[in-house]
């Protein structure tokens, strides 16, 4: 059997066929390689390397033998990385969600750079309806899911922020406001809010569809729309007005409506959730690469 310093000095020596470029990638010195191939040379009975000195090259048996152990030696590391990677926790799937397709852009790019670090992974990304809440990861149909922040429910934990954007409030083009350089959150007032998010907390209801304004005005709330298509129909053909993103704008304009910028409401922020009683090292990873990749645009999501 060779021990493992030995397949690697003989490998890597049949690579560079130079002893001190060998032991400088082995990080050894160049009499410790010359006694390594020397013992191993003993041990076949024939030469493995022919030397000069100007040259080092492989004999016949020598070529014969490291073509045949370079493959296998592939196998072996290969193998060690992979239980290494498992031991940390770093195999598996990923199950990740996500409600609009600026959100998706966001997990597309962080899955490309995450599987490139870690290519004994796969991630699967899945859209879900905006109205479902945090309902998929609670239910444990998916992993990870990104969500309007912030998430107060028993059980989740949530990652750090990544998106912040601007909020703005969707009108029909014919609306009063529309014409508004900007909007306070006194002038929803009398309004009737299209609504999402059916399935969040009462909590976050009210953070993002308020049912009164911050002196006390009541807010009315008319439908909720479960996609983002029906959001736009609904404010479009004047059954209400809806908060929303700015970046909103990018990807859904509309000739019927307007995307007025709020002066006075705090930007929404966006991050990962997952179920605490399920927290990987992968979770977490992912958590991590999510945080360091660009939003699109000037921000993402759309819709709380």
């Amino acid at each position: 059997m060779l021990e493992r310093h030995e397949l690697e000095a003989f490998l890597t020596l049949g690579d560079e066929l130079h002893f001190g470029r060998t032991a400088e990638r082995l990080g050894v010195s160049t009499g410790r390689i010359s006694q390594t191939v020397k013992k191993l040379e003993r041990r076949v009975g024939t030469p493995l390397f022919a030397r000069t000195s100007r040259s080092v090259a492989l004999t016949p048996v020598g070529r014969r033998l490291h073509d045949e152990l370079r493959p296998a030696h592939a196998l072996i590391l290969a193998a060690l990385e992979r239980a290494t990677a498992a031991g940390r926790g770093m195999l598996g799937t990923l199950r990740i969600g996500f409600g609009s397709p600026w959100g998706g852009e966001l997990l597309t790019a962080a899955a490309d750079t995450f599987l490139a670090r870690h290519p004994g992974c796969e991630l699967t990304l899945r859209e879900v309806p905006v109205d479902a809440g945090t309902r998929p990861v609670e239910d444990g149909e998916l992993d990870v899911q990104y969500a309007t922040l912030p998430i107060a429910v028993p059980g989740l934990t949530t990652g750090p922020v990544l998106v912040r954007e601007d909020r703005v409030l969707l009108v029909p083009a014919a609306h009063p406001l529309a014409a508004r350089a900007s909007v306070g959150l006194e002038d929803l007032a009398g309004q009737t809010l299209v609504t999402t998010g059916r399935g969040q907390p009462r909590a976050w209801r009210e953070t993002h569809y308020p049912t009164r304004t911050p002196s006390g005005a009541p807010v009315a709330h008319g439908p909720a729309a479960a996609t983002w298509e029906e959001l736009l129909s609904l404010v479009g053909a004047g059954h209400g007005v809806a908060p929303g993103a700015a970046s909103g704008a990018r990807y859904h304009p509309r000739p019927g409506i307007a995307y007025v910028p709020f002066h006075d409401a705090p930007p929404l922020t966006y991050g990962l959730v997952w179920a605490t009683a399920t927290e990987t090292a992968l979770i977490r990873a992912f958590a991590e690469t999510a945080a360091r990749v660009p939003p699109a645009g000037a921000g993402a999501p759309g819709l709380p």
